[in-house]
Order: C-alpha cells, then sequence, then structure tokens
C-alpha cells in the first residue's frame, strides 16, 4: 500500500459529520490545526448529505444550544435573506422557518446548510489552519499500545492513499468507523436489561445486529397537471406487498403507528383537517414566504414511517451484506415515490400524483436519494459513564429532572426515540427529561488520543435515541473539539481532565466562555 502523501496537524478528524464539523470549528477557534476529512461531496451530515432538516426541542429559539450552534442557526436565515426574495412580511420575522415545517423552526434546504457550514469554516482554510479533504474514507490505522499513532485514508476516485497523523483522532464518521480499525472497545445494536438495567433494554441476552432503521431521504415538489412518473423500481412488486408484522397496514400506504402509543394513525398527504400532514412533515421550502412566481411548488423532503429500511443492518456486516441493504433501502425509497405517482389513494376517490417530481438537484445526486442514508444508530465507544434510560427517562416516579452530571460538557433534548429496528421491534417512544452530556461518555476506557465527535459516544442502544438529534450532535462534535484542544495546551490526556477537579473545573470554565451550556433551567420533559 503506497502512501501518497504524509500529512499532519494537531487534530485529525475522520468524517465531515454535523458533529465532525462542529469539532473542527472550535479546535480552530482555540488557535489549533485540523484535518477534517468527509468521504461524500458534502459535509455537514444528517443535515446535508442525508437531507434530514433539523430536530429540536421546543425552547431552541432561546436557550439549550451552543453558541456556534446559533450562529449556524442564524446564518441560515441571512443567508435566504441575502440571497432569495423573501416576502417582506417574512424579513423581521426572527424565527423565519424557510420550510414553515412541522419538524422544526428553522427546516430549511441541505445546500444552504452546506453553504453556510462552508462559510463558517473558510477562514480556517484561507490561513491554512484546516486541511479539508473532500471524498476520502478511514481504511486503516495504526496504534501502538493505548495510543493511535496514524490514520490513512483513501480516495477512490483518485486513488490518492493519504497518512494522517495528529495528536488527537477524532471519529466523527456516522457509523463509528474508526472504532474497529483503531481496535477501540466498542459496543452495537440493543443491550440485554442484564447489563443496563434499563426498563425497555431486551430482557434476554444482548442483540448487537439489532439496530435502528436507517433511511434513504429524497426531495419532491408538486406540479399539478404534469407527469413525472419515475421508471416502475426493479422491486415494486416486493415493497407494494411488504408488511412488517407490527405494522397495522402495508409499508406502501397511508398508515402508520403512533411511536408513543403504536396506535394506528391515517395519515393526510397534503394538509386535510385533523390529520397529520406528511407533505408538510419536513416540508424545506413553503412557496408561501417567497415572492409569487419564485417557485413551482413547495419542496419536502421523504423521511417517513415509510420509508424505514428494518430489514438488516449495515454495520459490522461483510461488504456484500451491507450493499445488499444499501440497495433493498433505495429501492424502497424508490418504490415509496413510484406509489405516490400511480397508486397512492387522493381524497378524492382517484389514486396516484403523476405531478410529484422528484429534485435531484436537492441533494446533489444522480438517483435523486440522498448522498449518505439517514444513520439513527452507530457504533458507540465502551466509555468511562455510559447515559443509561434511568438517567433521563421522564417516566420514573419520583424522578422530576434527568440525573445532575458534575461533569457536564453540554446539553440536549428530545425523547428517548426509537424507530423500528432490525430485530423488528416496533418504536420504542418515552418522554425523557432534558439532560445533560457527561465527559465520561466521550472518553474511551482505554485508548487515550481517540474521542468519538457523533454518534458514537457512551450511549446505550435507547439512549443514543436522544442523543442523536442536531443540536445535541453539534454539542458533542464541539465538546470533543475542545477537549482535544485543552489537553494539547495542558499536555494532558482526556480522563485526567474528568478524574481531577482542577482540571475538570477549569476545562468547564473553558466551555462556558466558548459559550456552550452546561446545565438546563428549571423546565418540564418532553
Amino acid at each position: 500500500m503506497k502512501v501518497s502523501q504524509e500529512i499532519s496537524a494537531d487534530l485529525v478528524i475522520i468524517g465531515g459529520s454535523l458533529g465532525g464539523c462542529a469539532a473542527a470549528l472550535a479546535a480552530l477557534q482555540t488557535g489549533k490545526t485540523v484535518i477534517l476529512t468527509e468521504e461524500t461531496k458534502w459535509i455537514g451530515g444528517q443535515i446535508t448529505n442525508q437531507g434530514v432538516p433539523p430536530d429540536e426541542h421546543p425552547w431552541i429559539e432561546s436557550f439549550g444550544a451552543t453558541r456556534n450552534y446559533r450562529t449556524f442557526r442564524r446564518k441560515i436565515r441571512d443567508y435566504y435573506f441575502t440571497n432569495y426574495p423573501v416576502k417582506n412580511n417574512q424579513r423581521n420575522n426572527q424565527q423565519f422557518n424557510p420550510g414553515n415545517a412541522l419538524v422544526s423552526t428553522i427546516s430549511h434546504e441541505p445546500r444552504v446548510a452546506l453553504t453556510v457550514l462552508n462559510d463558517m469554516l473558510a477562514p480556517f482554510l484561507s490561513s491554512g489552519k484546516l486541511t479539508l479533504l473532500i471524498e476520502y474514507k478511514i481504511i486503516c490505522a495504526e496504534t501502538e499500545k493505548d495510543q493511535v499513532l496514524a490514520l490513512t485514508v483513501n480516495n477512490p476516485i483518485t486513488k490518492h492513499l493519504l497518512l494522517l497523523k495528529g495528536n488527537y483522532f477524532l471519529d466523527a464518521t456516522e457509523t463509528g468507523d474508526v472504532l474497529p480499525l483503531a481496535n477501540v472497545e466498542y459496543v452495537t445494536g440493543a443491550e440485554s436489561q442484564a447489563e443496563t438495567g434499563e426498563d425497555h433494554a431486551v430482557s434476554m441476552e444482548a442483540e448487537p445486529f439489532n439496530m435502528q432503521a436507517f433511511t434513504y431521504c429524497f426531495a419532491v415538489d408538486y406540479v399539478e397537471g404534469e407527469d413525472h412518473t419515475i421508471e416502475k423500481p426493479a422491486q415494486y412488486e416486493f415493497w407494494k406487498d411488504y408488511q412488517a408484522h407490527f405494522w397495522p397496514a402495508k409499508q406502501l400506504s397511508w398508515w402508520g403507528l403512533v411511536p408513543h402509543t403504536l396506535e394506528p394513525i391515517e395519515y393526510s398527504f397534503f394538509y386535510e383537517p385533523n390529520r397529520f400532514s406528511l407533505w408538510n412533515y419536513r416540508r424545506i421550502i413553503d412557496q408561501t414566504n417567497f415572492e409569487q412566481g419564485t417557485f413551482q411548488s413547495d419542496i419536502t423532503i421523504v423521511n417517513w414511517p415509510q420509508n424505514d429500511y428494518w430489514l438488516g443492518p449495515i454495520i459490522d456486516v461483510s461488504d456484500e451484506e451491507r450493499e445488499k441493504h444499501i440497495f433493498n433501502a433505495k429501492q424502497l425509497s424508490l418504490s415509496l415515490l413510484y406509489w405516490m405517482q400511480t397508486e397512492a389513494p387522493r381524497p378524492d376517490g382517484g389514486s396516484g400524483y403523476p405531478g410529484l417530481r422528484l429534485r435531484k438537484d436537492v441533494l446533489g445526486t444522480e438517483d435523486g436519494l440522498a448522498m449518505y442514508p439517514y444513520i439513527r444508530e452507530s457504533r458507540r465507544i465502551k466509555a468511562e459513564f455510559t447515559v443509561k434510560e434511568q438517567h433521563i427517562s421522564g417516566e420514573i416516579d419520583g424522578k422530576d429532572t434527568a440525573t445532575f452530571f458534575e461533569d457536564s460538557v453540554g446539553i440536549g433534548c428530545y425523547r428517548l426515540d426509537l424507530h423500528p429496528s432490525t430485530g423488528m421491534n416496533s418504536y420504542i417512544d418515552i418522554a425523557a427529561h432534558p439532560f445533560q452530556i457527561p465527559l465520561g461518555s466521550l472518553i474511551p476506557i482505554r485508548v487515550r488520543n481517540l474521542l468519538p465527535a457523533s454518534k458514537n459516544i457512551g450511549t446505550t442502544h435507547l439512549t443514543n435515541g436522544c442523543y442523536r438529534l442536531h443540536p445535541v450532535e453539534w454539542n458533542i462534535g464541539e465538546a470533543a473539539g475542545q477537549l482535544a484542544s485543552y489537553c494539547i495546551d495542558k499536555n494532558i490526556v482526556p480522563h485526567e481532565v474528568r478524574n481531577k477537579e482542577s482540571f475538570l473545573k477549569d476545562f468547564q470554565s473553558r466551555l462556558v466562555q466558548a459559550g456552550i451550556e452546561l446545565e438546563w433551567p428549571k423546565i418540564h420533559k418532553v
């Protein structure tokens, strides 16, 4: 294996996910040099190359996020005001929502998020502090005892192999890809009740291949009177007839389940009174926000129950198995689109919406599907501390707040929200208290200079369900970037920061100065 070039920096961050971008920005703001890699064409992870508008808590416009994340959100709105013909009555709206989605107060196009992230990193690229490697994938790691020495990444197009060296290495990939290569202890899938003591954990042995569904998102608009029907997908007949034993109807239908009650629910496609509108659910452009004629239609992201794929995992399986499930998941999403265009029941008694148009440009791909599947569950490090259901659940009698963590490095808030899984389990959806991110969950039990910076921290199958959302992942990445930088400055390792009070208090003070909130005010569960 011939290496094309050797590059070094203070931090090497593998994965340009939302957490990876936040980690890079945090370290760069402290004066460190950073190498950031990304295997797709777009940095940003779930908010860009996976096509998922932000999922956020109810207080996000006022508090409960880092200063950098707030800057990111403000710049999203500023981008629309500067570059789009936004209606005058919206220009003074401090909470302008481009898509007016049901799921988010700032639902927007993936390309806008990409532009803003690139803008935030641009000064550091120009100064040479940041090296950004697009379309590079990790292929191997060099380790010695409890240290990572170097990582090798490959560009499959140019065939360039780069050897990356640094003081600290951060795994910000979507599925924790660095962990097995660097021999970092980790877990996957569902732990057992005997292991974690969690009420909703599996009752028998652990199920490492029982992971949340992943989804291939896509964008559509709707042009009445036109026919944009795609070619019939190869697996259409299979998906048209498929029904999981826990689902109330065929997967390609307007029926689903209420996640927290598991009661059947009939959705509406476009808006209908007293029904949940899938069209409005993750809409990224509401054409009424813009001057007439700007858009032919609203644009919405299809990340719905109907295209969640749970027939097999893509982590720690053979390449052949992974590719099979990737292909099947893409076929499911395309089959959903074809079904909506040709057979979906309409309120007027007809069937099909041929005017649905696959907007390939929105996600920047030839097939119109996102560049990368929306990953809900990653490999997770075996950490000095693991967050469990009993620390944050809102369903424990007498517990009116989440467990307080003295080593907090940030906060988050979301329900314990698990989609159907590859173990053929239905939703698990549990109330949760607003929670903290403990420093212990970012520290591997053995390896000293590798940190998780995405959905791969010390959580369980269950608690990952609320630590995986956009502002929490950002906070995790930002804390990891700050931690590596602090350790370099003090010539110490992360477990010393956590386990020596003077270091911990000093580090937390640094986080607060950087605009990272460490605890919640007294508020209710969600």
